[in-house]
């Protein structure tokens, strides 16, 4: 089995708002299937490329209706099976989608009944056009797509079950595969899935040699991931979760807006079920705010082309003033804060490709420059935020904080326009402040000196502004600033540990991050609130002010604690505790741990699920979008837990204690070269090829041993 079904294994996994919805973990280039009935083929709400909703690609009735709801699936990132054992019928079924968009069901029939029962290939869909070709095989084709395009579907057996039903007589056990092979119509054509569908199927003979060679292909993603084991298997299970999700997120649409891979923030189900119909919030599409996130985990994969595809379609969706833009293969949507630039110049740290950084810097610079045009201001560097949901912390209590009354209670009703007012964000201004100094550093080492100059003299005056004007020091926090007046919106809002994440606090502001750690403020129970808990807009289980205004699950971050600003203010929380000889190393693992908890359901680490927001005090999961993507966390393992940063000419390794037995860190490729960590507290754990105290290793050899975990620097040169 591969180490990536075996370690996420989950039986009947299925959406907790919808009884019996099973969830489907491989995904193609295009095809997906967000849910599936308990039917023998692939019968539920299959998607591709978008949120589409075909109810089926096919299905294999059986004569003997075996009740096969009470039959048993068990999940694997790489396929499902299913199965069923009843007096008359025992069904086993291995289901799964390949990278190129064929569905495949490889099922086992015993008859164990008296008499013959006859097994059926059905191919229909609601609102879908069935046809036959000579040859047997079915064809099913959509309607036009709200996203302009139609899918072709072309449907077939290894034993025939096209040409007509086969009998199953008593005893008899009946062994074959059916599939289904989906084409955008838009790029290819009936005839390009029918090959397809005949291709795969002719690759030989045996059901179980298509199926191993389907498993050795899903596999190659993840063993050109690093791989992680230490003494704790939260943290073990976690990291196999996380590289899971980015592959399961991963697609090529290879269609109008999105010809490059893209990374979705999920496989979501927030739209409508009905078929062909587009109501509601979808997360399969490219959504900017997220994208810097995937990459911030992905630079550690060996494969990093894919990583540089992600960032050509980011940059491929840009407006007028070079600002990416939300993107459907056929349309654009709205813009989102982010630290793209930061990213690809930490992606250009771990890959040392300067090409690539030359390809993208005049969209880069464009990006920088568009936002000091559209956000910026007369009076400083700090960025305004206008439309509250922009910054993908809709609802924070900062907004209304000056529509107040005079009891000090926030407007009942947050939507109505006057009583909310634009904002100098921190989150926005430490984002930007992050890009100017990523692209000051990219001009550089391309050799522009006056570009980086120029960049990096903006970057110090931003900080500057943030440290001036964001901080009070009475209250020792960081505030978002009235656009207009400048006056301090008095509401610790999350986004106030971000400078922390940025290097930006000094000195002065220094004590201020203890706050993320006080149960006062934001260390609430399940890690981390979004606005502090003296807040009174504080709703650690959503809502505004005790009204659902979204909905139960709706996004309002007044309160409930998200993955998105969890990894950025643990990321905060180690970097600051360096600064300061390890003063927080405790408080890093005890919410790192809290973390991973919201990782899997109801703690249970059988049980991979990691949603979009959770309940701050209780960590009940808020929404149900399974295997959500708009976070990071396997960074904070590399840099933080093992220790490893990357600069220009050195790496740093220097581990926060979160008292681990032990741990081994391997295949992490920097610069074309291969580096391990490895620490063992205790004796020498052969089993595990370590050895007692902490190593480093390039290439194979080593390169740095010490008994305890310590700060070392390697040179890159």
């Amino acid at each position: 089995m591969l180490k990536v079904d075996e370690s996420l294994r989950y039986e009947e996994r299925c959406l907790r708002i919808k009884t019996g919805a099973l969830l489907f973990g491989p995904t193609g280039d295009r095809l997906f299937a967000e849910t599936l009935e308990k039917k023998p083929g692939f019968v539920g709400r299959m998607d591709f490329i978008h949120k589409i909703n075909i109810t089926s690609l096919f299905e294999v009735a059986c004569s003997a209706n075996p009740d096969f709801y009470t039959g048993k699936a068990v999940w694997y990132p790489s396929h499902m099976t299913f199965d069923y054992a009843g007096e008359d019928i025992v069904f086993h079924e291995v289901k799964y989608i390949t990278e190129d968009d064929t569905a495949v069901s490889w099922q086992t029939w015993e008859n164990r009944s008296g008499a013959p029962v006859t097994l059926t290939l059905k191919v229909q869909a609601e609102r879908c056009r069935t046809s036959q070709e000579a040859d047997g095989t079915y064809y099913l084709e959509t309607p036009m797509t709200e996203h302009g395009f139609r899918v072709g579907v072309a449907v077939r057996s290894n034993m025939g079950l096209e040409h007509g039903p086969r009998t199953l007589e008593p005893g008899q056990v009946f062994d074959f595969m059916a599939a289904a092979s989906a084409v955008n119509l838009e790029t290819g054509t009936k005839e390009d899935a029918v090959r397809q569908v005949k291709a795969y199927l002719g690759q030989s003979p045996v059901e179980e040699i298509i199926f191993e060679r389907y498993q050795e292909q899903y596999n190659a993603f993840f063993q050109k991931a690093p791989s992680f084991e230490s003494s704790d298997e939260m943290l073990n299970r976690t990291w196999m979760y996380r590289w899971f999700i980015l592959r399961h997120c991963m697609a090529k649409p290879n269609c109008g807006n999105l010809t490059h891979t893209v990374e979705y923030e999920g496989r979501s189900h927030k739209v409508s079920k009905m078929p062909f119909e587009r109501k509601g919030w979808e997360f399969t599409k490219l959504i900017p705010l997220s994208t810097p996130l995937h990459l911030t985990d992905l630079r550690w994969h060996t494969d990093r082309e894919q990583a540089h595809e992600i960032a050509r379609s980011f940059f491929s969706t840009v407006d007028e003033n070079g600002i990416a833009r939300t993107a459907f293969v056929h349309e654009y949507g709205n813009p989102y804060a982010n630290y793209m630039v930061w990213a690809m110049y930490r992606l250009y740290l771990a890959d040392g490709d300067l090409d690539f950084v030359r390809e993208m810097l005049p969209a880069m610079t464009r990006f920088v420059e568009g936002h000091i045009k559209v956000y910026g201001n007369p009076s400083d560097l700090l960025q305004i935020e206008r439309v509250h949901q922009r910054t993908g912390k809709e609802y924070q209590p900062s907004y209304w904080y000056f529509h107040r009354d005079e009891n000090g209670d926030y407007p009942k009703n947050p939507k109505d326009p006057a009583k909310y007012t634009p904002l100098k964000r921190v989150d926005r201004s430490v984002y930007h402040y992050l890009n100017l100094k990523g692209l000051a550093a990219m001009y550089r080492l391309a050799g522009d000196e006056d570009s980086g100059r120029k960049y990096g003299a903006l970057a110090e005056r931003l900080a500057r502004d943030i440290n001036e004007k964001m901080w009070d020091p009475e209250t020792g926090f960081y505030y978002d600033l009235h656009y207009q007046t400048g006056e301090k919106a008095m509401v610790k809002n999350i986004v106030g540990i971000y400078p922390y994440w940025a290097g930006i606090a000094g000195e002065r502001e220094k004590a201020g991050i203890q706050k993320l750690f006080d149960r006062g403020h934001f260390a609430t129970g399940s890690a981390f609130a979004s606005v502090s808990r003296e807040c009174p807009a504080y709703r650690p289980m959503g809502g505004w002010m005790g009204t659902f205004i979204k909905g139960r699950d709706g996004c309002v971050w007044c309160g409930p604690s998200w993955p998105y600003t969890t990894a950025i203010a643990l990321d905060a929380a180690a970097r600051q505790s360096k600064r300061e000889d390890h003063l927080y190393d405790k408080e890093f693992g005890a919410f790192l741990r809290e973390y991973c908890i919201q990782h899997f359901r109801d703690g249970d680490l059988e049980r991979p699920y990691l949603v979009e927001h959770y309940n701050a005090e209780t960590g009940e999961p808020l929404s149900d979008d399974a295997d959500y993507n708009h976070s990071y966390w396997l960074e904070l393992v590399v840099a933080h837990v093992c220790g490893l940063e990357v600069g220009e000419r050195e790496i740093v390794v220097n581990p926060v204690e979160i008292g681990l037995k032990y741990f081994k860190l391997e295949n992490l490729n920097i610069r074309g070269h291969q580096y391990g960590l490895f620490y063992s507290r205790d004796k020498a754990r052969e089993k595990l090829g370590l050895e007692r105290g902490f190593v480093i290793t390039r290439d194979g050899e080593k390169i740095f041993s010490s008994e305890e975990l310590a700060k070392t620097v390697i040179s890159l040169e």
